[in-house]
């Protein structure tokens, strides 16, 4: 844990808050959970705050419907407290961990990260969180494991949406091993130094800067380490659309758009797209695909 990530991003490069939260504004054109975080002051960028119904009612999370506002009409029945993650597989320590007892451990941080979803949009997020890697040393990696999966809870009487065969349920995700502890992957709690909203993934989410957006798992409710590449939802749904990496790269198109350019979020409809950085701009990951063919491994 010595090696920390430094960032390099401020908080004049944040997404304001309501945009963050609310897609509709982009659409349209236009505390942790632990003790003693200070989060960094946000900067509205000229942007007035849309009302809070704008701000909760766009959001996509299938679990609980397909429709846009479907996450903020249901997402609040969704218990967050208390939380338990399993964790199994390849582990020393494998049980049912409570997220109350786990969250002390850690070492809480404010990462600011750039986002940049599949559908080329991109914006910058203040999460409130902790390394993976930290989590793994707790729990104890076994010599055999390759890969770590994610699964999303699974809650038909609280998740609407789990009832319609959208995707296979439960929600499932995975990184390689050195992947998963990078520096820069972390484990989210919180945004814009407050707990994780329901609708975005409460009360803790995978994330990984250089990927698309769908790679970060919400709702995390067990972790396993394996030596078999893990299944995840939207590859087995559509493998030539979605593959396992799903790594950030202009040069690979989307077989139904671009992927070489983005429009930032609060530049408005006409705004110039900007060109879409390999890896998001982390370039400190590089090193982890040396030699691999990143179109066939995209």
């Amino acid at each position: 844990m010595a090696n920390r990530w430094r960032n390099t991003l401020t908080s004049d490069d944040v997404t304001p808050e309501a945009m963050f939260v609310n897609r509709r504004q982009m659409m349209a054109g236009a505390a942790a959970l632990g003790l003693g975080l200070t989060a960094s002051p946000l900067r509205a960028a000229g942007l007035e705050p849309n009302s809070f119904e704008d701000i909760t009612s766009y959001n996509n999370y299938y679990e609980f419907g397909t429709g846009k506002d479907d996450p903020a009409r249901y997402a609040d029945q969704l218990t967050t407290d208390p939380w338990t993650i399993k964790i199994d597989g390849l582990v020393e320590k494998p049980g049912d961990y409570a997220l109350s007892d786990l969250v002390p451990q850690m070492t809480i941080e404010e990462r600011i990260y750039r986002f940049r979803c599949v559908e080329a949009w991109s914006m910058v997020v203040p999460w409130n969180g902790f390394e993976l890697a930290d989590l793994l040393e707790l729990v104890g990696v076994k010599s055999g494991a390759k890969y770590v999966a994610f699964e999303t809870v699974l809650r038909p009487e609280e998740m609407p949406g789990t009832r319609f065969p959208v995707l296979d349920w439960p929600y499932r995700e995975g990184l390689r091993l050195d992947e998963a502890r990078h520096p820069l992957t972390l484990l989210a709690t919180g945004i814009y130094g407050k707990p994780m909203p329901n609708q975005n993934g409460a009360p803790i989410r995978l994330v990984v800067p250089w990927k698309y957006g769908f790679k970060y798992a919400k709702s995390i409710s067990r972790i396993t380490l394996t030596d078999q590449e893990p299944p995840t939802s939207w590859n087995m749904a559509n493998a030539r659309e979605y593959g396992f990496y799903s790594n950030v790269n202009p040069e690979v198109a989307h077989p139904r758009w671009s992927q070489a350019t983005e429009r930032r979020i609060g530049g408005g409809l006409f705004a110039k797209r900007e060109p879409t950085l390999m890896f998001n701009g982390y370039d400190e990951v590089a090193s982890l695909y040396q030699g691999m063919d990143l179109r066939k491994n995209f």
